[in-house]
Formats: structure tokens, C-alpha cells, sequence
């Protein structure tokens, strides 16, 4: 699991690639802490090369969007695979999430 965080004039883009399963979440949960710190701006996660995620993957997302909602933030998942939407739509997570560019 590779994570990329870079700071945007708006807020931060973290693009997740690889697969976000249980042991890669403690790693990436770590790396997103000053994130979620600091979840003020536009958040976009970028998962266009996201193969797949777990329910601890599930679990940092909604992290993101209750830090983002408690200071003022935003969180944009961006261009998700079919496999990943469809996760997301049987935990309810489309309509917890703003959506955008997905397959």
C-alpha cells in the first residue's frame, strides 16, 4: 500500500494505491494522523489506483469525514473502481461521501 499526501492551496489530496486491507490501515492510519489533525480544507482521496478495501480501510475514511465535519473540512473520494463502489454502496458509505469521476 503506497500513500501520497500532498498539500493543495485549498487542503490536502492523499492518493491511496494498492490494496488498504487490515495490516496496511495501521500504516496508512498513521501516515493520514496530520491529515485528520489538521482536516480543515478539502480533503480528496484520490483512489483511482485503490485496488482494494477492508472495513478497516472503511473505518479511516469515516475517520477523515468526522475530523473534516467537526472543523469545517470536506472529504471528496475521487475515481473509484466498480469493485470499490460497489463496497461502498452495501455499507452505505455513497451517501456518506461526496463522489466524483468514478468508473
Amino acid at each position: 500500500m503506497q500513500t501520497t499526501i500532498t498539500k493543495t492551496p485549498g487542503g490536502t489530496t492523499v492518493h491511496l494505491a494498492g490494496r488498504l486491507d487490515t495490516p496496511a490501515s495501521l500504516e496508512v492510519s498513521k501516515e493520514l494522523e496530520p491529515v485528520i489533525q489538521n482536516a480543515t480544507g478539502e480533503i480528496v482521496l484520490e483512489c483511482s489506483e485503490l485496488e482494494y478495501i477492508s472495513s478497516s480501510g472503511l473505518r479511516i475514511f469515516l475517520t477523515l469525514r468526522k475530523a473534516a465535519a467537526s472543523k469545517g473540512g470536506k472529504v471528496i473520494v475521487k475515481n473509484i473502481s466498480k469493485e470499490i463502489r460497489q463496497v461502498f454502496m452495501i455499507t452505505g458509505f455513497l451517501s456518506l461521501f461526496e463522489i466524483q469521476g468514478d468508473e
